[in-house]
């Protein structure tokens, strides 16, 4: 009976110790880090004033442009936005969608906040997001998205200001 228990007992702790070490050998996914610039310029806008206080817009705005990645990759960008301001300083509510060159994607949605000088022109902006999807090798993609913004006054034509940003993602891939 004793030499039953014995048994039973090298059975068991068999099993954990299999277990733990097979446990350990699935490979953990590793968040990645992507660092890139982006510059834009705004394609479709459409602003209504509300008349609670002086200077206040609500409204949506299209932006386009590229964006140069940190490995030397180039992607096009499109941000769809939402836009509440009074005198050029509020906040945002948008979709960034990039496609790279080889047709893979990823789409992030985020909220921010844009900074605006005395005499009321947006001159700065800083958003942060989750990645909601992607396509392509990005498929199944997860994670997070920060950018920090350098808005330019608009020149004379243009629908708004022209922006230079500065973007990170830390994400992970399903495993193959």
């Amino acid at each position: 009976m004793a030499i039953r228990r014995g048994f039973i007992g090298l059975a068991i702790v068999s099993i954990v110790v299999i277990g733990i070490m097979f446990l350990g050998s699935v490979p953990q996914a590793t968040a990645e880090t992507l660092k890139f610039k982006a510059f834009n310029h705004v394609t479709k806008q459409e602003m209504f004033p509300i008349p609670d206080v002086e200077g206040h817009v609500v409204g949506v705005s299209v932006r386009e442009g590229v964006a140069v990645f940190e490995n030397g990759e180039l992607g096009w960008h499109t941000v769809t936005q939402s836009l509440n301001f009074i005198k050029g300083a509020g906040s945002l509510d948008s979709y960034f969608v990039c496609t790279f060159l080889d047709g893979s994607t990823f789409i992030v949605r985020a909220k921010g906040t844009v900074e605006a000088t005395p005499q009321g022109v947006s001159s700065a902006a800083k958003s942060t997001g989750d990645i909601i999807g992607g396509t392509g090798r990005f498929q199944g993609i997860k994670g997070t998205w920060t950018v920090s913004v350098k808005l330019f006054p608009p020149e004379k034509g243009e629908l708004g200001p022209k922006s230079l940003a500065e973007h990170s993602l830390v994400y992970t891939l399903p495993g193959k």
